[in-house]
């Protein structure tokens, strides 16, 4: 039997943070899911299609990397992807409550799935995608906060806004 994490966000956009994690999380997991949520009660900048496209091109060449999306239940999704662990990324004690919250809840609709909460590198501990989208649209540098592409992809995300 493999060994199938899922590791759901909104990734809105795509940070260095993230990326650690991933990075950290294949190498525990025969096979890593990136699970793009699709929430309708939440504005994205980015479409879940523009989100997809940007991972993909930040994870290219890693075999062991399956990259979606889902909306609904995540317990569900991680049932049906026949996936036994959740992996969700702190980087702060205020994240810690929200998030314990949430891994109860997970464990009380399906007692096979566990979380694994993963810090990210000290260096991205500050960083959030909302965070990245206030400094950029301010003019402040996220060049080594966030892959290149990402940093394009605001540009013009935010040239189309203006």
């Amino acid at each position: 039997m493999s060994k199938i994490a899922v590791y759901p966000g909104s990734f809105d956009p795509i940070t260095n943070g993230h990326i650690d994690i991933i990075n950290r999380s294949r190498c525990l997991f025969d096979k890593l899911i990136i699970a793009v949520v699709h929430n309708p009660n939440k504005e994205a900048l980015f479409g879940v299609e523009e989100r997809i496209d940007m991972i993909k091109a930040i994870i290219k060449g890693h075999k062991n990397i399956e990259i979606d999306s889902f909306s609904g239940l995540l317990i569900d999704y991680v049932r049906q992807k026949g996936a036994y662990v959740i992996i969700r990324g702190l980087r702060a004690i205020s994240d810690f409550e929200y998030e314990f919250q949430m891994a109860l809840m997970n464990r009380k609709l399906n007692e096979e799935v566990e979380t694994v909460f993963m810090m990210p590198h000290e260096k991205y501990i500050y960083v959030s995608s909302r965070i990245i989208k206030e400094v950029f649209q301010l003019g402040g540098s996220i060049s080594d906060l966030v892959p290149e592409i990402v940093e394009r992809e605001l540009k013009k995300k935010f040239s189309i806004l203006k």
